[in-house]
């Protein structure tokens, strides 16, 4: 399949993308906002001559935040402008910068959409984050010579084989990318097999590692605690969840309280949209429960905590002594597990972690991260962390050296940037 190919599928699909993002938008209504947007319709007026970021949804968003803080200090004179697709993701640009950047979301893949998204932005550099590569998007800013950075890449085996098998499509749009700087050595081969300019990946690290915690981060989450009088509970946080996992971590919450009754759970699903099924999942099933929401003091025989607010999490991974990380007990590739790691937290995910198998793997290594396949599993690894803080302790410390090692990413991508902006 060929780029013409694709952008005729793309527009025969536009009735059914129309309605998947109102059934979307049933579910979750932020979705039903600023839809003319992604038809690149009522656009925000921009100041043009910038840098243009794109993070596609809530991960890419935080992972892009330091590398947004860095362009920002560096190029005050330029306008940087931050795409995203998803309502979780604009919600969290616009918490963690306002007025400092430009914000939208970005047009669907549609040439025309394209052109008069370019054509309004007018940007200087174009850097999209990890994988969220478009055709059209992408051979726009070609065309019109513009720079475009592929930032943080990753390219598992699995999604490899699939560019692979639309290689005519692909090989192109990789060929046109300026700058690809991948994470590891293996994805910088993967990107130059599937047809990208050798001279153009760069394994440059990831800049997850970069993360910076707020240093009264952990103050202010000591004293809630003292303030609930829960610093001496057990308390473990199961954090970015996916439906299918939530069963799992009350279950083994269940038996930890068997032996611990004063233990408490802080639950966060993923999705905002899940919030609330979470919270009546978790009284159906008979736990004490209350919403962080509500603001309400958390009392003595609260047993679950539903983390049902928005750009928070670290501060409650902050609150806890264990962290697991969702999205890993489902054939969903996990999530970000450096911020809990970053917090000092012995680490806790399922076996599905494709989407960081090499920060997985240095944390395996290292000693932190265990791995837990079911309800029976995480309890046994939970009682055998809280039974034995210096165990606990130890994998926190080895974390935080897997941290420190691999800092570095954000300056090695920084100087490629730059690089291309001397150019244009």
């Amino acid at each position: 399949m060929n780029r013409t190919l694709y952008t005729l599928i793309l527009h025969l699909a536009l009735p059914f993308i129309f309605l998947r993002l109102m059934w979307r938008a049933w579910r979750a209504p932020a979705y039903g906002k600023r839809t003319g947007e992604r038809f690149a319709i009522g656009l925000p007026a921009f100041r043009t001559g910038g840098i243009w970021i794109h993070a596609v949804s809530l991960g890419e968003s935080i992972a892009a935040a330091p590398l947004i803080r860095e362009l920002l200090a560096r190029h005050p004179e330029l306008p940087i402008t931050v795409t995203c697709m998803t309502p979780t993701g604009s919600e969290r640009i616009q918490a963690l910068f306002g007025s400092r950047i430009q914000h939208c979301y970005l047009p669907y893949d549609l040439p025309w959409a394209c052109a008069r998204f370019l054509g309004r932005l007018q940007p200087r550099l174009a850097v999209i984050m990890e994988t969220e590569l478009w055709p059209n998007h992408i051979h726009a800013c070609h065309r019109r010579g513009i720079p475009v950075a592929l930032a943080n890449a990753r390219l598992s085996e699995r999604s490899a084989r699939g560019y692979a098998r639309f290689s005519r499509l692909t090989a192109p749009m990789l060929a046109e990318l300026s700058l690809i700087a991948v994470q590891t050595a293996a994805e910088a081969e993967r990107f130059r097999q599937l047809g990208a300019r050798p001279e153009r990946v760069e394994v440059t690290g990831s800049i997850k590692f970069d993360l910076s915690v707020d240093p009264e981060l952990p103050h202010r989450a000591a004293e809630l605690r003292e303030a609930w009088g829960a610093a001496q509970r057990p308390l473990w946080i199961a954090a970015s969840t996916h439906a299918g996992e939530d069963e799992v971590i009350l279950a083994a919450h269940r038996q930890l309280l068997a032996e611990r009754p004063d233990a408490l759970l802080i639950l966060v699903p993923r999705h905002p949209e899940r919030f609330t099924q979470v919270f009546e999942l978790c009284r159906r099933e008979g736990f004490t429960t209350l919403r962080r929401s509500t603001g309400e003091a958390l009392a003595a025989d609260v047993q679950v905590l539903v983390g049902d607010t928005l750009g928070e999490l670290l501060f409650l991974y902050a609150l806890a002594d264990l962290a697991f990380v969702g999205g890993s007990l489902v054939a969903n590739g996990g999530h970000n597990l450096l911020e809990p790691a970053a917090l000092g937290k012995p680490l806790l995910a399922g076996p599905h972690l494709f989407n960081f198998l090499e920060i997985a793997a240095q944390l395996r290594e290292a000693g932190d991260l265990l791995e837990v396949a079911d309800a029976g599993q995480l309890h046994a690894a939970l009682r055998q962390l809280f039974a034995n803080p210096t165990e606990a302790a130890r994998r926190a410390e080895a974390g935080l050296g897997v941290l420190r090692a691999n800092q570095g990413a954000l300056a090695r991508l920084l100087a490629g940037l730059e690089r291309l902006l001397s150019r244009v």
